[in-house]
């Protein structure tokens, strides 16, 4: 499982070694396919969902519904609100994980359910 987004404001300690701030992420361009990256993360599987809006952290006073929920492509796992962030900041994403999402032509292939419920495992236990 590799983490996408692991910057310290979004994920707890008990989740590793964050990459360090969102605040070192932000982009003034975005990439140039930025739309399609953003679709991609927000039509993964949802493996944790959570009730409720998470704020901003970079500071705007938007909210986030289910900013908090972890969703996965079977290999990478996120949160939510690293689309909003992504479309709202261009936060920059690792080239390896840009390759596959651009390889896959910016869809979210099937992931076998035991894959999720493996990963969904891992997840509860970094966040715990």
């Amino acid at each position: 499982m590799k983490v996408l987004g692991f910057y310290q404001e979004l994920w707890p300690k008990s989740a590793g070694s964050p990459d360090g701030s969102i605040r070192d992420f932000v982009c003034e361009t975005p990439e140039f396919d930025e739309s399609d990256i953003a679709r991609y993360l927000g039509t993964a599987y949802e493996i944790l969902v959570f009730m409720g809006s998470v704020k901003d952290v970079l500071g705007s006073d938007k909210r986030v519904l289910g900013g908090d929920n972890i969703l996965t492509d079977g290999e990478w796992v996120w949160r939510a609100d690293l689309e909003f962030y992504l479309r709202n900041y261009h936060v920059a994403l690792p080239a390896e994980f840009l390759a596959k999402v651009r390889e896959s032509r910016y869809t979210v292939l099937a992931v076998e359910r035991d894959q999720l419920l493996r990963i969904n495992e891992e997840v509860v236990c970094a966040l715990k």
